[in-house]
């Protein structure tokens, strides 16, 4: 029997034969829906005062979209066979954890500006240019794939289905060398640091945000929300990759835990350790001390977008 037609539960349409296979859950759904619209105000509030555009705009979108993400499946909850609601929760919640990335990105930058340029395998300005345009990339194939996926002809949901995937691999790649280059700036600084102290010398940046506990409290949290939100995009690659309707996505417990609560973490990790609080300096320009090893690398890179 085919249930194309279905529009409704009833004994010919059983929740079973739906995508997902169950009525989401109310309670872990609509949490999530207010974590999400909390953060969304609270990073519009927080970056209008901190006059951190870019920054803001990314982290709130992402927000936005997560929240009404749990929207649409709060309409499942009244009606699985909903292709409404359907496509707006596949859609916003396949999207917005890029644009919380995107955020991250965006602070890796002025982090390397600030604590030593020098030791850091890419320029600083290369940074925000190569991972927020492969960002960029993976966000508009799971765009793409995900409003194929929102057809109503079976075949081109399959494709769909196939671009998301690729679009999420992409991100899950560009996350991971990311996280690579970010550990290999903090040992090569650390290595440095140690040699200039058995020098006698030290290196006035580190020195000075040594001492900073809240600086410490916004990388650790930035990197906290890094890795949920690395951890969601890995959960969704074989979520996705066994096809609509397979036993994994048909697992609303996991997918609470490994993609809802990820990038809820990730949000209010976001807020909570926000960088126009806790690292006011990517707002403003550094100077160059004339001492510094590095000095050319960061007047090139303050000159940089």
């Amino acid at each position: 029997m085919s249930f194309r037609q279905c529009k409704e539960v009833s004994p010919q349409c059983p929740v079973e034969a739906t995508t997902y296979g169950y009525y989401p859950v109310l309670s872990g759904n609509i949490a999530l829906l207010v974590v999400f619209a909390i953060t969304f105000f609270v990073q519009l509030f927080l970056g209008i005062r901190a006059r951190l555009p870019a920054f803001t705009s990314v982290v709130a979108i992402g927000c936005m979209g997560e929240a009404i993400g749990y929207g649409g499946r709060l309409m499942l909850n009244e009606n699985p066979w909903d292709d409404t609601g359907f496509r707006i929760q596949i859609v916003c919640l396949i999207l917005s954890p890029s644009f919380l990335a995107a955020g991250i990105y965006l602070t890796l930058k002025h982090i390397v500006l600030t604590l030593g340029p020098e030791c850091s395998r890419l320029k600083p300005r290369l940074y925000t240019w190569i991972f927020i345009s492969c960002d960029a990339f993976s966000i508009i194939l799971q765009a793409a794939g995900g409003g194929v996926a929102a057809s109503a002809s079976a075949d081109l949901v399959n494709i769909g289905n196939r671009i998301i995937i690729a679009g999420i691999a992409f991100q899950v790649a560009t996350m991971f060398i990311c996280m690579c280059l970010a550990l290999d700036f903090a040992l090569r600084l650390g290595k440095k640091a140690k040699l200039s102290k058995a020098n006698g010398a030290r290196l006035e940046r580190v020195q000075t945000y040594a001492t900073k506990p809240a600086f410490y409290f916004y990388l650790s949290l930035s990197g906290l929300a890094f890795l949920t939100i690395f951890i969601r995009s890995v959960y969704r690659l074989p979520e996705m990759a066994g096809g609509w309707g397979n036993p994994l996505m048909q697992r609303e417990k996991e997918f609470l835990v490994l993609d809802g609560a990820m990038v809820a973490i990730a949000a209010v990790a976001m807020s909570i350790a926000h960088p126009g609080i806790f690292f006011p300096e990517m707002k403003t320009k550094r100077p160059v001390s004339p001492t510094s090893s590095s000095s050319d690398e960061e007047k090139a890179a303050q000159d940089a977008p």
